[in-house]
This record gives structure tokens, C-alpha cells and sequence, in this order.
């Protein structure tokens, strides 16, 4: 069994560490700190919830962990720096593409009115939604689909997140947004064999 203690110690040191990379990456971020919901946030999310019994003593390692289905949860840091790009409006309606265990998911359900993620893998797609549930996030909707496409059927949305990193900006998800929104994506070559 963990001992919640050390995860709430654990915790604060992460949230230090990611303090001080979004101090370093400023440039970057386009501000001297993440914003403070974000912040809220990562502090919020149970993130050991998210990670298999047995790397629950590293989930506030600011690192990504597998999660099986050779997936894994993404970097603590690099989840804060993507949330906090989609400056996210009040009451906002965000789309994720990429659910995966579903911490993003719940880091964005933390901020948003409501979230809808798609995931490609029904076997994620399936336990993050019940992951999602069992923690109370009665403002999600986890579908299983090809990401690619978007969600269409909740479209538009204030702020679309892709956790994935394709070769080519997804067309489908440019027309999903509404005026003025942000789309978050990192791209580059799928190094993968």
C-alpha cells in the first residue's frame, strides 16, 4: 500500500520542479509562471489514480510512466505547459484527442465546463471512463474513435488538445474550433518503427 504522506510530499516537490521549468521555458509559455488554475489543477488530480499499482510510489515523478498497450501517461510538466496554452475561457467547452489513462482528461475537467476526449484504443478509452467516473468527473465524455477526425458531434469547441504528436495538422480538427480558439499539438516526424 502507498503511503499518502510521501504522495503529498512527493506532490509538493513536483509542483516546485514544475514551478521552476515553467520559470525556465517562460519564452516558451509566453509568461513568467503556468497559470494558476493549471497549477490548481495538477495539484488536484490524484495523479497516482491514473498509473498501474505498481509505479504508484513514482507518480509524481516528473516523467511519463507506461501504462500498458505500449501508451503511456505523459509528463507532469508537459501536461501543465499544454493546458496552460489553451488559456481556456470560463465556462469553456475543450476537446482532447488522446485520453489514454485519462489524467490530461481529468487535468482539463479540473478547469473546463466540460470536456470530450477520444481515445483510439477502446481498452483505454473504456477504463479511463470508468477511472474518470469512480473520481467524480461528471463533466467528461470519453469516446472511443479515431482522433484524427475530432468529436464533430460537440463541435465547436473553446480549446482542442492533442496529446499525440502526428506529422501534419489534422484538417478536422481546425474546423472544430470556435473563432478565437486554440489548438494545442505538438508535430513533428513519427519516429516509431
Amino acid at each position: 500500500m502507498v503511503n499518502s504522506a510521501n504522495l503529498e510530499a512527493e506532490k509538493a516537490a513536483l509542483l516546485k520542479t514544475i514551478a521552476a521549468q515553467a520559470s525556465e521555458t517562460a519564452s516558451f509559455l509566453g509568461a513568467d509562471a503556468l497559470d494558476p488554475s493549471v497549477m490548481a489543477a495538477i495539484e488536484a488530480v490524484p495523479r497516482e489514480a491514473f498509473v498501474p499499482d505498481t509505479l504508484q510510489t513514482r507518480a509524481y515523478e516528473n516523467r511519463p510512466l507506461p501504462i500498458g498497450m505500449d501508451q503511456t501517461i505523459s509528463q507532469p510538466y508537459i501536461v501543465a505547459a499544454m493546458t496552460h496554452l489553451l488559456k481556456l475561457p470560463a465556462a469553456a467547452r475543450v476537446l482532447e484527442i488522446g485520453t489514454g489513462c485519462g489524467y490530461q482528461t481529468a487535468i482539463l475537467a479540473e478547469i473546463a465546463a466540460e470536456v470530450v476526449s477520444v481515445e483510439f484504443i477502446a481498452e483505454l478509452a473504456d477504463a479511463a471512463r470508468a477511472r474518470l467516473a469512480r473520481l467524480g468527473y461528471d463533466n467528461v465524455a470519453v469516446h472511443q474513435g479515431d482522433g484524427w477526425r475530432g468529436w464533430p458531434d460537440g463541435a465547436p469547441y473553446d480549446g482542442i488538445i492533442v496529446t499525440a504528436a502526428p506529422d501534419r495538422l489534422p484538417t478536422a480538427l481546425v474546423d472544430q474550433l470556435r473563432v478565437g480558439a486554440r489548438l494545442v499539438i505538438p508535430i513533428g516526424e513519427n519516429r516509431r518503427g
